[in-house]
């Protein structure tokens, strides 16, 4: 079985957790102006003086509209020089739906807010597999409290603002599709399932990243959407049934063949599905 093979995957340095998810939840229409209002090669600060000249974001103070920028979308979107915005404004342009955008800012959230990517794989999934019917803010608070009991915050955070990491992590949970709205302490679960060309994108976006095969299959991004190896090789071998790629696979092994070369021909076969 894939779960007793040798073969790892080489694990990213842990990243911190902060308190950056308050400069935005979701954002999902905020994203969606910025994408198009972001050049390739325009810097954080060219997009938020850009933002400010032509009044972007009309109800918000200059200073909130430059921290929508530098504080939410840069380190989602531009931590990479910009491939992500890249990529994710290619699909916008052509008509991409709404629904696919909206996991992929999911996606990029995730990377780049560790506390977000964890609270999903190890609080709501498990929920959600033991047939839970919602979320608490008691269960979001009990993981902000372990996380500081387990060292991954640079410094002891206050009561206070554990109380608002723990509204922001249910609210952006909400705000991608994880949980229904509710005013209470619970939140209902959401039925939240991978769409076929986010994981066409997700799984060349890892390998065009340089990850082997089987680290392509290993990979904790597949745990955002609830996705063991098993059922990332179950969901390959549909794409294969679009010729997307050819994947084999036994009990201690995984061959892909890749039809894609580069992020530049998978998106394009994005944009004609």
């Amino acid at each position: 079985m894939l779960s007793v093979l040798c073969c790892r995957v080489t694990m990213q340095k842990q990243q911190r957790y902060t308190t950056q998810l308050q400069a935005g939840l979701g954002m999902i229409p905020e994203t969606l102006d910025l994408l198009r209002l972001w050049e390739p090669g325009m810097l954080p600060s060219q997009l938020a003086d850009r933002v400010i000249e032509e009044g972007l974001f009309s109800r918000a103070t200059a200073r909130r509209a430059r921290n929508i920028v530098i504080e939410m979308f840069a380190p989602r979107l531009l931590a990479d020089g910009g491939e992500a915005a890249s990529r994710l404004k290619v699909l916008l342009d052509h008509r991409v739906s709404q629904d696919a955008l909206v996991q992929l800012f999911f996606l990029q959230t995730a990377r780049a807010q560790r506390i977000f990517k964890d609270f999903v794989i190890e609080c709501y999934w498990p929920r959600y597999s033991a047939g839970a019917s919602s979320l608490s803010t008691e269960d979001a608070s009990k993981f902000i409290y372990r996380a500081l009991d387990n060292g991954k915050m640079l410094r002891r955070w206050s009561d206070t603002t554990v109380k608002r990491l723990t509204a922001y992590l249910m609210g952006c949970c909400h705000d991608f599709g994880l949980l229904a709205s509710n005013r209470g302490k619970n939140r209902p679960i959401q039925r939240f399932t991978i769409r076929p060309d986010v994981a066409l994108y997700l799984v060349y976006d890892l390998h065009c990243g340089g990850l082997s095969d089987m680290g392509t299959i290993l990979h904790e991004d597949w745990k955002l959407f609830g996705l063991e190896s098993q059922d990332v090789i179950r969901l390959l071998k549909k794409l294969g049934h679009d010729r997307h790629l050819f994947i084999q696979a036994s009990a201690d092994l995984v061959q892909i063949s890749w039809k894609y070369r580069t992020m530049g021909e998978c998106l394009h076969a994005i944009t004609q599905r």
